[in-house]
């Protein structure tokens, strides 16, 4: 097999693995068993893609996904660890065709960092921002995805979680050589960013800062947020949706300013 050949294999691996990575999903075993063709693949969390047949089987071939049949005639289809060292590796390699596959930086501004560059493709909140509820409008109106989108970068700056193949860093920043990394403003933007994740929560309340934390800081998949919560199916989209919300309010409201003028004093 050629290198180019070679390349275009493992990316379409990579983009596969990567998928089925972020959630369950089923599919027709019937695309399976054919010989070729392609296979339709449905994730619990409603987003779809397709695979070759081929390329499909190789990932099985190689231990890579795990494939389990269901009644009607359908497979699940999951992750193995095999495959998520694989994914591991592929992130790790600055040149890695995951990364190539699964990266769309956007700049985007925000009100504490300034310009920002994000992954868009990182987040569930992207599939999730793509629904359409019954009347045809968006599940996730665009302000309830920016608020939690910027609680991530909050989080991930903040330092809350060691994470991997993320990237927030202020767009155009630059460490200067011979000095030592940053390290001294780096803790301070982090003690800042902790505080503002601390409050957001906190603004939120304890029955929704949960689901918070787990789809937008954790990227939990929604079905992965019920089976760990023990919530009926379908509820964590719910969930999801009010602190959002909510959140999005809290971001709305203006700052308070820490000198504000003392009231005035009562009359006798």
């Amino acid at each position: 097999m050629q290198s180019s050949e070679l390349s275009r294999s493992r990316k379409a691996l990579a983009a596969l693995v990567g998928f089925l990575a972020r959630e369950r999903a089923s599919c027709p075993a019937s695309d399976v068993e054919a010989p070729s063709g392609q296979v339709q693949l449905i994730r619990d969390d409603g987003a779809s893609r397709k695979a070759d047949v081929t390329l499909f089987k190789l990932a099985l071939q190689r231990g890579l996904i795990l494939a389990e049949r269901k009644p009607g005639n359908v497979l699940s289809c999951t992750v193995t660890p095999q495959g998520r060292s694989a994914l591991k590796r592929w992130l790790a390699d600055p040149d890695s065709a995951f990364q190539d596959q699964h990266r769309t930086l956007a700049t985007r501004s925000d009100p504490d960092h300034g310009l920002v560059q994000v992954n868009q493709a990182e987040s569930p909140l992207t599939a999730l921002a793509r629904i359409k509820g019954r009347s045809g409008a968006l599940f996730l109106e665009p302000g309830h995805v920016e608020a939690g989108e910027r609680l991530r970068i909050d989080f991930t700056r903040g330092q809350m979680q060691p994470s991997l193949g993320q990237r927030w860093e202020p767009v155009g920043s630059a460490r200067q050589s011979g000095s030592a990394g940053g390290e001294a403003d780096l803790t301070e933007a982090a003690m800042s960013a902790r505080l503002r994740v601390d409050r957001a929560l906190q603004e939120v309340g304890p029955e929704l800062s949960g689901v918070l934390l787990d789809v937008c800081c954790f990227l939990k998949g929604l079905a992965e947020v019920e089976r760990e919560r023990q919530w009926p199916a379908r509820s964590a989209k719910l969930m999801l949706r009010t602190a959002l919300a909510a959140l999005a309010r809290h971001y709305a409201m203006p700052k308070r300013s820490s000198r504000q003028p003392a009231p005035p004093p009562h009359a006798p």
